[in-house]
């Protein structure tokens, strides 16, 4: 493989040269009528090409993105990325246009004379001005969405989790009836208090805290859920991407966001995108060998924490709320549990 490498590399160089020589050929060379007329009719071909690849790339891989979003904040997030992907796709398709068709219909001509002027006023407006308010549409629109997920003080009775984050696990618990955390800190860490929370606060006796091995967060359908993150060494990211959120988890400091689930694991399981696209990876699977692919909401790490990084991954399960309270209900408080250690 290297040796093939190498190979490439010799010829790329070998190209390079002979391409460079050509130019510095072309010093002595007047083109023709007819080498116009072949590199202006190349670039038609390459503008064909170009569009076909445009076109099967916006059909036929829509399944690699991602479904629609799974939480009622995330639709505006959606909305924003819908709005930015037409715009950009309206000037693509229009410069591209410009760009590889007027080198032919202009192309050298013998006798043609080419019409030069120095500037337009109106044509640097339009291209001034039309990108600076379609600008100031979109980053204010982004702008409200952001505040939209960090303005959590009108959230009636939410579910408050805080996850913590460390190399190379996630661990997460959840505020008691109290709805509200006690106070964590590493220099409370010591033995099954992974967490660092802080025992002497009466707010964390009826936290309850998800198990260490295969733990997994289960959020209510319809209820606004507040995440707070810490993290214990470096800086990792909370990315739950089906809910278009992310955050970063930084030593020493609180962050957070909340979001409202809008489908439960199996509703989203029966969505015709996720469907189409869990068909597509099992039929992967099948080829090698390997077991079937079931969809399931996932709590990522979008950072490079380090050596096993890919491993920071913890399944997240929305359900209806009843069964919600149910499981919440079964699950001990930190309390009991340091009480039985």
């Amino acid at each position: 493989m290297l040796a093939l490498f190498y190979i490439f590399i010799a010829v790329a160089i070998g190209v390079s040269i002979w391409q460079i020589t050509r130019i510095l050929n072309l010093r002595s060379v007047i083109a023709t009528d007819k080498d116009n007329n072949t590199q202006g009719k190349m670039f038609l071909i390459f503008l064909v090409g170009l569009y076909a690849m445009m076109i099967y790339c916006l059909i036929f891989m829509n399944v690699i993105m991602l479904p629609e979003s799974a939480s009622i904040e995330g639709e505006h997030d959606d909305n924003l990325f819908n709005i930015t992907f037409i715009l950009i796709g309206i000037v693509q398709f229009l410069m591209q246009f410009l760009i590889l068709y007027l080198p032919y219909k202009y192309r050298g001509k013998k006798g043609n004379k080419a019409l030069f002027f120095a500037d337009s006023h109106k044509l640097e407006a339009i291209w001034t001005i039309t990108p600076a308010v379609v600008l100031v549409v979109l980053i204010g629109y982004g702008l409200w969405q952001w505040n939209n997920v960090m303005d959590l003080s009108d959230a009636e009775n939410p579910v408050v989790i805080e996850v913590y984050a460390k190399q190379f696990q996630w661990e997460a618990r959840y505020a008691g009836d109290d709805n509200t955390l006690g106070r964590g800190n590493v220099n409370f860490i010591k033995g099954i208090n992974t967490m660092g929370v802080d025992m002497g606060d009466l707010n964390a006796q009826d936290d309850k805290k998800l198990p260490l091995v295969n733990p997994v967060m289960y959020l209510p359908k319809g209820r606004k859920v507040i995440f707070k993150f810490r993290s214990q060494d470096v800086l990792h990211s909370a990315y739950m991407p089906h809910f278009r959120a992310q955050m970063n988890c930084v030593p020493g400091m609180v962050t957070q966001f909340g979001f409202t689930p809008k489908y439960t694991t199996e509703e989203m399981r029966q969505q015709s995108e996720v469907v189409e696209k869990t068909a597509g990876i099992n039929k992967i699977r099948q080829e090698k060998g390997e077991d079937p692919y079931e969809f399931d909401y996932l709590l990522l790490c979008n950072k490079i924490c380090g050596a096993s990084h890919y491993n920071m991954q913890m399944k997240i399960v929305v359900v209806e709320q009843e069964e919600f309270d149910k499981w919440y209900a079964d699950q001990p408080t930190l309390g009991e549990e340091l009480a039985i250690n």
